[in-house]
Order: structure tokens, then sequence, then C-alpha cells
């Protein structure tokens, strides 16, 4: 049978298609894709981790530690225009384009640090251009998915896909840590060029949007990527419910992700003493909440009122930090880490599942590239977090950012509450 056949005859029986959460890997191009994200995301952890320890220990400079992370997500100022691209020359293939990218930067990262000519500059310069790209990957993971799985398995979907980044974390960390502490730079960039290389050989099996299960549309006069970028952006200002989520985002993105994703190499070696084990078991405990909290979605189909329960989790979440912050030893902060990854993982994947559901498919590529102009928050934040650190310590630092965080939840809450709260 083929996936179109397959994927209309589910969708002809949304009930049934609810009863397994593994249902969604009944849809080839789904059994492809999730694997192909899976090591793709392992990359990045692992990628990340090591990159970020060498500018730590290279210059000793938080702040330059917070401009690394920045760095990786310059790309969200494209996002949308890839978007645009995506809709018009299919999704599946500007994300082999993209993982061959980071196939070949990874690479260009690896012939230097075998040799050991790696420097701090050259590092930036590599962030640099894979932080143009990075920011899109996942993007085009939840509009193909979007695009291939029926609408009633979305949400079992969308949590099987916040799996491969949530176990990354845990196994990219912890391998990344394990072979950067033991073997050097060098031999674990293999690792992660392989890792890259793998995942690109897996997507070239990910299918496009089924034409069977698209309305035919009557012919159209041309436009301009422009015009379509804008009819996305006017979608996006029109319709409450997405506006709602998209400020969410940013704000999460400014205020949250800062804290719980940029600056822990920071905590584990100037607060807890750790090295790059002891950064890897914060991460890992981090990515075992929000393993927990994605497979708990999955088990239970979402939750039955998305936007209430998004909007409680993203508060909880900024309260967590607080508690973070105080703690002075590791495995307290472990503790902690480990409950904020599952309040995260709750508010992302009802975040996820929400949009998609409510974007028509031939503006899913744009809506989704305009969502990731709301992580442009995190470098913000980043760069704000480490200087803001500098200046009045980590502890008052974080109680600025989650007061900030949860005044701004509770107003878009407030605001649109017919729209996300009922």
């Amino acid at each position: 049978m083929s996936e179109g056949k397959s994927a209309s005859s589910t969708s002809a029986h949304p009930t049934s298609a609810r009863t397994s959460a593994m249902a969604p890997f009944a849809v080839r191009s789904f059994r492809f894709q999730w694997p192909s994200d899976l090591l793709t995301s392992w990359a990045f952890e692992m990628e990340t981790l090591i990159l970020g320890w060498y500018v730590l220990v290279e210059t000793n400079s938080v702040l330059l530690l917070t401009a690394f992370g920045s760095l990786q997500f310059l790309g969200t100022l494209i996002s949308p225009m890839l978007g645009v691209v995506a809709d018009r020359v299919g999704r599946r293939a500007v994300l082999c384009a993209m993982r061959a990218i980071y196939t070949a930067l990874a690479l260009a990262v690896l012939i230097p640090a075998w040799s050991d000519t790696l420097n701090v500059y050259y590092v930036f310069a590599i962030a640099l251009l894979a932080g143009l790209v990075r920011p899109s990957d996942l993007v085009m993971r939840n509009s193909l998915i979007g695009d291939t799985v029926p609408s009633g398995m979305l949400a079992n979907a969308i949590g099987l896909s916040r799996t491969t980044m949530d176990s990354a974390r845990i196994a990219g960390a912890l391998a990344g840590a394990g072979l950067f502490a033991t073997l050097g730079i060098g031999p674990a960039y293999i690792g992660v060029v392989a890792l890259y290389g793998i995942a690109l050989v897996l997507t070239l099996g990910v299918a496009g949007p089924n034409p069977s299960a698209t309305p035919v549309k009557p012919a159209m006069p041309p436009t301009t990527a422009w015009q379509e970028l804008k009819a996305g952006l006017a979608y996006v200002w029109k319709t409450p419910e997405v506006l709602a989520l998209m400020l969410l985002a940013f704000w999460i993105n400014l205020t949250a992700y800062p804290v719980s994703m940029g600056l822990l190499p920071y905590v584990a070696r100037e607060i807890y003493a750790l090295d790059q084990n002891g950064l890897g078991h914060l991460v890992a405990g981090y990515s075992g909440g929000a393993l927990l909290g994605s497979i708990g979605m999955i088990m239970t189909g979402g939750a039955r009122r998305p936007g209430r329960s998004m909007v409680l989790s993203v508060v909880a979440w900024y309260v967590l930090m607080v508690i973070f912050a105080w703690q002075e030893t590791k495995w307290p902060g472990f503790a902690i880490l480990l409950v904020v990854g599952i309040v995260q993982s709750v508010a992302m994947i009802s975040m996820s599942v929400t949009l998609l559901q409510i974007t028509p498919e031939q503006f899913r590529g744009r809506i989704m590239g305009v969502r990731m102009l709301a992580v442009y928050g995190l470098p913000v934040g980043l760069l704000a977090a480490g200087a803001l650190v500098d200046w009045t310590g980590f502890f008052n630092a974080v109680t600025i950012y989650a007061l900030l965080g949860i005044l701004c939840t509770g107003w878009i809450a407030l605001k649109w509450r017919a729209d996300i709260w009922r």
C-alpha cells in the first residue's frame, strides 16, 4: 500500500490512530524522518557542548560563552524566508540541503581540531555559519510532519519528534562530554561528522506533501517570495491565537531558555566546580526531564486543554528557575533541572501541536518560519544574561529573568484569554 493511501485511510479513522502511541510509524516517511532527526539532534548536542566548553576554557569569559551560544541562533532572522523557499521548492529538498551543510561545517572543524590548529576565532566563524542554517531545522521537521502525518496522529507525532531532541540532549551531552574528556576534541568530532552524514542519508527517504491529499486550487497569478512572506506575516497578525503563541514563544526564548540551556557551562564550572563530565550530567538531567514530559504527552495523547496547560507549565518553569539558582551543589541542581525539563516539554509540545493544527498547509512553511523568529529572543537573552551575571551575579540575574517572564506570560494569557486560556 502506498504512503498516500495509508495516510488517507488513517485520517478517515482518527480515533483508531490515537489508540497507539507509535501510530505515526505506520507512515513510511515518518519512519525515515524520526531516526534522521534523532541523529541530527545528537550531533547538535555533542557539537554545542564540545565547542561551548572549548570557548569557556580558552577564554574564561561567560560573556564570550553566551556570545558563542547566540551565534547559533542568528539564522532565526532568515527562517521565514527559508520557509517561503521551502513552500516553493519543497521542504524535503531544503532539509536535505541543510543537513549537507551541517556535515560540511563539522568536517571544517574536525580537520583543524585533529591537527591541533583550532582556535577560538575559527570556532566563532563556524558557529556564525552554522547559526544561519540550524534554527530552521525545527521549522522543516515540524512542517514535514504536518505534510505527511494525518491530523489524528499529530499530537503523537510531535511528541515523538520532541523525544529526538530530548533524548539527544541526554545521549549527546554524555557522549560528547565523555569523548571530549577522554580523547580530546579531534576524535570527539569524528562522531559528530558521522552522525550528520548518516542523518543526511536517512533524510533522503523522507517524503514531501501527499499530492492526493492536497486540494486542487485554481490557478493563481505568480507571486514573489516577498509577497508570500508578507502573506504569512499578515496571517499571523490577523489570527489572534497564532499571534499570542508567537509572542509567548518569544518571551520564553528571551527569558527562560538562556538559563536552562545557555548558562549551564557557567553553572557547572564556576558554581559547582565540575568538569566536562559534570556538565554532561547537568544537561542530561534537564533533557531527561524533557524526555519524560514528551513520553507523558505521547502516552496521554496530549493535554485536554492545551492552552491552559501551556500557560501553567510556563509559569512553573520560571518558578523552578529561581529555585535552581539557589542551589550550590550538583545533585540538587540536577533534580531541579529534571523537573524543569518536564514542564518545558509539556509547554512546548502543547504550543507546537496547536500551531500545526490551526495553520493551513499552503502557509505551513512560512508560519513555522515566522515561529522561528521567536527564537531570536534566545541570542538576545543570552547576551543580556552574560552581562547581567557579570554585573549582579547568577542568582540575581535568574531572578530578574524569571520575574519578567512571569509578568509577560500573565499579560499574554490575560489579553488573549478567549483564544488561549479557554
